[in-house]
């Protein structure tokens, strides 16, 4: 039996040992922030109690990954490598026990969270050939000299992840940050700590990633902004709605701290008068209804052929209404629970207010506990919050178009500019319609929730500051300074 095997047999997580405490240094320790419960959405259970950091915590974490980064960074590439090649089986080999975590704790249900674990393997694998990927370039110099650009750790980052998918949006940038050399500072979101913190820190633990490198301070506003604020911590990775983005910015750019922010979405879906509807229904119904909608490259608008659309609402709405919601943990559903009940009655509130401003309610609308029902909204105004915010629920909003010209202005008439899905039987027409639709990601003949390890992601507008997650040079360029060298074989002489 290998010794990855062996270790899978022994649980990973246990609350007895990080239960209300924090991680810093290698040691789970108390946190001044205190503690809170992790809450199971689908019954209101108590999973574990977490631990909560502090401001204090946040300085603290941020010394020791300072002294732990300058060792790690001097360390042989093939050592870091070995360390993040090490954390991608490690998470194969405790995918059910994560899987676990992440079905209860966050709502997922088994297929999501299946892929979560896949996705999070996958980053693992990728940024383990990061350590011996080229990390320069030689320039040419008008002087006699070897000019070089070297691209060297930025030291400490900050990362913070969101409760929806918090495997996939913390390891996208951990795990990269950490085999360039860097050491970080994770703040999971307080609602979903074990499966986006607690679980991280456990695999890289294991995996051989020396103490200090990876502190977990879970926390509110007052975490990320002393995360931010800390003149050690070089960059930070945020992932999490507009509103909260925006404040990450203009605090980083008060402290110079350079911000990579990955926000929020209403991401359009077009269907062509030459679609065929079924398809396009199949594909909508995923792209807009998985994890409850609860992701940021969530289909928010369908946009439709006037001459498809009856046949689209009515076939979207009877696949709403035949879809089973319920508890993840208990049984086979297409939809669990929303996180908590601040979110849901937001989107209750968005769709009945949708209604009242004229909307048709074809699917849906109603809920019991945290369960939101899918929904589809026909014909709601353009300036319906429901149509023209990002909902973060299962909520599908669709409106019809007659040219072309129009579903692409319908399209880009939007702050938001994260992913795109046009379905088409023409995929040149597609792709041509893509190109005058701003937005970071583009899918034709697919729907707009799609994640490859290896592929850029990454909004623009209000959906955030363009790629910086996905394949080698994204990845290098986000999470390493770039520096200028000179040598020359003699001292230069000066005129003056």
């Amino acid at each position: 039996m290998s010794t990855v095997t062996a270790q899978a047999a022994m649980p990973l997580i246990d609350p007895e040992v990080f239960a209300g405490r924090i991680h810093i240094d290698g040691e789970w320790v108390s946190g001044g922030g205190g503690e809170i419960a992790s809450v199971e959405p689908a019954t209101g259970e108590t999973l574990a109690m977490v631990g909560m950091a502090d401001a204090d915590d946040v300085a603290r974490a941020a010394e020791g990954a300072a002294r732990a980064q300058k060792e790690w960074a001097a360390m042989p590439h093939p050592a870091r490598a070995a360390v993040l090649r090490k954390a991608a089986q490690l998470w194969e080999a405790h995918a059910e026990e994560i899987m676990g975590w992440n079905v209860r704790e966050v709502g997922a249900i088994p297929p999501l969270a299946g892929f979560a674990l896949h996705v999070t393997a996958a980053e693992c694998y990728e940024a383990s050939s990061l350590p011996s990927a080229p990390l320069g370039s030689i320039l040419s110099s008008e002087e006699p000299r070897l000019s070089l650009a070297q691209q060297i750790p930025v030291g400490v980052l900050g990362v913070i992840s969101p409760f929806n998918v918090p495997l996939i949006l913390g390891i996208r940038a951990v795990a990269p940050a950490l085999a360039l050399g860097n050491a970080v500072l994770l703040k999971p979101d307080p609602r979903t700590v074990i499966t986006g913190g607690v679980s991280m820190v456990r695999i890289f633990e294991e995996a051989g990633l020396p103490a200090g490198l990876l502190q977990l301070v879970p926390g509110g506003a007052e975490v990320g902004e002393a995360m931010v604020a800390d003149p050690r911590v070089r960059v930070v990775a945020f992932t999490g709605s507009t509103r909260a983005g925006r404040a990450v910015g203009e605090l980083a750019g008060r402290h110079l701290t350079r911000a990579h922010l990955e926000l929020g979405g209403n991401s359009a879906f077009i269907v062509r008068h030459d679609a065929d509807v079924d398809k396009a229904v199949n594909l909508a119904t995923w792209g807009a209804f998985l994890h409850q909608g609860q992701i940021c490259m969530t289909v928010g608008r369908h946009i439709v052929h006037e001459s498809l659309f009856d046949q689209y609402v009515g076939k979207l709405a009877a696949k709403a209404d035949s879809m089973h919601v319920g508890d993840p943990a208990a049984g086979q559903v297409h939809l669990g629970p929303l996180i908590d009940e601040v979110q849901r009655d937001r989107v209750h509130t968005l769709v009945q207010d949708a209604v009242a401003q004229g909307a048709t309610l074809a699917a849906g609308g109603t809920y019991e506990q945290l369960f939101y029902r899918p929904t589809v909204l026909a014909n709601p105004p353009k300036d319906a919050a429901a149509y023209c915010d990002e909902v973060f629920g299962p909520v599908a909003s669709v409106v019809s178009f007659a040219t072309d010209d129009e579903a692409v202005a319908l399209a880009a008439d939007t702050e938001y500019g994260l992913s795109l899905g046009i379905v088409t039987a023409d995929a040149l027409a597609g792709y041509e319609m893509a190109t005058r639709i701003p937005s970071g990601i583009v899918h034709v003949n697919d729907q707009t929730v799609n994640d490859e390890a290896n592929a850029p992601f990454g909004g623009v507008g209000a959906s955030g500051t363009g790629s910086r997650h996905g394949g080698a040079q994204a990845n290098i360029d986000a999470f390493t300074e770039t520096r200028w060298i000179t040598l020359r074989r003699e001292p230069g002489q000066y005129p003056l």
